[in-house]
């Protein structure tokens, strides 16, 4: 008697683009619709952006696996117990993954923007080395610059990304020193991020881009920016440089 070999499936990273469906590739929307299995991160007692992205594209009988954060914003980042309880989430979530590759069937792991660009799934990429197959997606920051309705760089103009995490004599400095700029995770950091733009001069140039491409999408001026922003908030300084 011979036993049938089974073919490991394949872990697929999908890049859903920045939050609207007609923004996916073709290549993300055939792997979603066609999906057996779904993992996607989320928060505790919420539904997660990712799944929120794809509503009604799912096959009936699809098996979905949320992975739930163990934390988030509970403890500093820099704390240690941060690294400890996340690195274990990951390694709870790749056995999973693998566990179900291994017998023959195929997962997508839905990813927000772009799989490569500051999202949780790099994390499970590094540990499964050889299963994973990426499909890249249109980025958060893209969104907002085309919601602005001009240019972000122009000829040789330097682009930097920046995160509202940083140290704020940090965040002043990179500032002062490019040409264009997009920050990222503002939240809790507004008040750093707006002192650091006036030090470094450039308060006037900024935007503030909500919820780029999704239905409340939201485009001003950043010195109009009150005390608080919502999570998809992003800030953006536009490039002048060389043209024809």
């Amino acid at each position: 008697m011979t036993l049938e070999r089974i073919t490991p499936g394949t872990i697929h990273g999908v890049g859903l683009g920045p939050g609207s469906q007609d923004l996916m590739s073709v290549r993300a929307d055939r792997l979603i619709r066609g999906a057996s299995h779904v993992a996607y991160f989320r928060k505790k007692g919420r539904t997660g952006h990712a799944r929120g992205i794809v509503e009604g594209l799912l096959a009936q009988d699809a098996i979905e696996l949320p992975m739930e954060y163990p934390v988030t914003t509970e403890i500093p980042f820099d704390d240690p117990r941060y690294n400890e309880l996340l690195a274990a989430f990951y390694e709870r979530s790749v056995a999973q993954l693998r566990e179900i590759a291994d017998a023959g069937r195929d997962v997508v792991v839905l990813c927000e923007g772009d799989p490569f660009f500051y999202g949780s799934f790099m994390h499970l990429y590094t540990r499964l080395q050889g299963r994973v197959a990426v499909v890249p997606g249109i980025t958060g920051m893209s969104a907002a610059w085309t919601a602005t309705g001009r240019p972000v760089t122009w000829g040789d103009d330097i682009l930097t990304v920046l995160m509202g995490t940083l140290p704020e004599a940090m965040l002043t400095e990179r500032i002062a020193q490019t040409d264009a700029l997009v920050v990222m995770k503002i939240g809790r950091n507004l008040d750093k991020l707006r002192r650091a733009l006036a030090s470094s001069g450039r308060e006037d140039q900024a935007w503030l881009i909500e919820y780029a491409a999704m239905p409340q999408e939201s485009i001003r001026p950043f010195r109009e920016v009150g005390e608080s922003v919502p999570y998809f908030s992003i800030v953006v300084i536009h490039g002048n440089g060389r043209r024809p």
